[in-house]
């Protein structure tokens, strides 16, 4: 194990296999102080698997400015970890407001980089990955998702998007409007047992989507 400075460490945690994470990510977060989670009831079931026992801090929307607050000093003084639900921290997850403060302070921050759902899903996609851009989640309502969306229709890069389970079929009906020559990629439950690629046209992957159910 590597000498432990005080400061942030931005740990990546598997986004579905458990095989994934580093040996370097499991000894980080054995040594760490504590650690500052989205949410510890699903952070405690990968600790749990991984043997660890630790303080776990919920860092949100709602509480970040608080949490930055609270725990800033502490950070200074010892060894901390960030993770998020699953993968790497900071994308489209909390933590940039604590980062930008430990950046400010002048703190030590590191990464330990791993699993990456944006990185899976460009290489699985069948899409050209040398040059990407990322927009985020896809809103809810429909109004919004089409504003949203309306930008890529005179986009020439790739561009990744995170659309919840339960939008997909929206999301796709509406790129199936706006777009409907446009090759796309779902990438669906990666690294896992019942991981799902699908590639084609919005409508074609609607259909295939709809008869995969």
């Amino acid at each position: 194990m590597e000498i432990m400075l005080n400061g942030l460490y931005i740990v990546a945690t598997p986004i579905g296999n458990m095989g994934d994470i580093s040996n370097r990510a499991i000894d980080t977060l054995k040594n760490v102080e504590f650690i500052i989670c989205e949410n510890p009831n699903h952070s405690r079931k990968l600790m749990s698997k991984l043997g660890i026992k630790k303080k776990l801090m919920p860092l949100h929307d709602y509480n970040e400015e608080e949490i930055t607050k609270n725990y800033i000093r502490k950070i200074h003084k010892n060894p901390v970890a960030l993770i998020s639900d699953a993968g790497s921290p900071l994308i489209s997850d909390p933590g940039y407001k604590l980062l930008q403060r430990c950046v400010k302070e002048n703190f030590f921050v590191t990464t330990v980089p791993g699993a990456s759902s944006i990185i899976s899903a460009l290489q699985l996609s069948g899409l050209p990955i040398n040059d990407f851009v990322f927009v985020g989640f896809a809103p809810k309502s429909q109004k919004k998702l089409v504003d949203f969306l309306n930008p890529i229709i005179s986009e020439q890069k790739t561009t990744v998007l995170f659309v919840s389970s339960h939008k997909i079929i929206q999301t796709l009906t509406v790129m199936s409007d706006l777009f409907p020559t446009r090759k796309v990629s779902v990438c669906k439950e990666m690294t896992k047992l019942n991981e799902k690629i699908f590639y084609g046209f919005p409508k074609e992957v609607l259909k295939a989507l709809l008869s995969n159910k």
